[in-house]
């Protein structure tokens, strides 16, 4: 039996509006990432990326998408990912692009480039080791924007679902990201 080895890309969709992220679907984005695919490279880049192309994760509060393709043609879909300029979801068209943050499954030297700092070789994992720093990072950030706590008590599910981290971990960054949120809004 033959093992297929895959590329994971790790991006975050940034976009003026973040309300455009909220309604957002996995199915509409991998469908919006192929069709530019097939735009930019043609009939060749459409068939070589539709097997084994996925959307992975999909984080709607913080816009971080994890897409999943196959090892030779990994460079298709990362190219093709910044022409993507607009993004139609439920009869609205909203403006945005995709932001690379990470490639899991390279090697070492090849990660530098993205990431701007070294990271290890791996596949899935050390995109979710990434996705749990990044996240970490952005948490304080999205809970000063959020007032009403249900928002706030979403926010905190949503990124603790992402993250590989036991209940303590995740209740110790929420109570303390809270707090810091609380102190930042005073």
């Amino acid at each position: 039996m033959v093992r297929f080895k895959h590329r994971y890309l790790l991006c975050e969709l940034v976009s003026e509006d973040p309300r455009c992220r909220l309604s957002l679907d996995d199915r509409v984005l991998g469908g919006l990432v192929r069709d530019t695919i097939a735009r930019v490279h043609g009939a060749f880049g459409a068939a070589a990326c539709s097997v084994g192309f996925a959307v992975r994760y999909l984080n709607a509060y913080t816009g971080v998408v994890l897409l999943r393709c196959r090892k030779d043609f990994y460079q298709l879909v990362w190219s093709a990912l910044p022409f993507i300029t607009c993004l139609e979801n439920k009869g609205h068209r909203y403006s945005c692009f995709f932001n690379t943050l990470h490639v899991g499954g390279m090697c070492g030297g090849c990660c530098q480039g993205v990431t701007g700092s070294e990271q290890l070789p791996g596949t899935i994992r050390t995109c979710q080791k990434f996705l749990i720093q990044y996240n970490r990072r952005q948490l304080l950030v999205l809970l000063q924007n959020y007032t009403d706590e249900g928002e706030r008590e979403a926010i905190k599910k949503s990124v603790s679902r992402s993250c590989l981290l036991d209940r303590e971990s995740v209740e110790e960054l929420s109570d303390s990201a809270g707090e810091e949120a609380a102190e930042a809004m005073e």
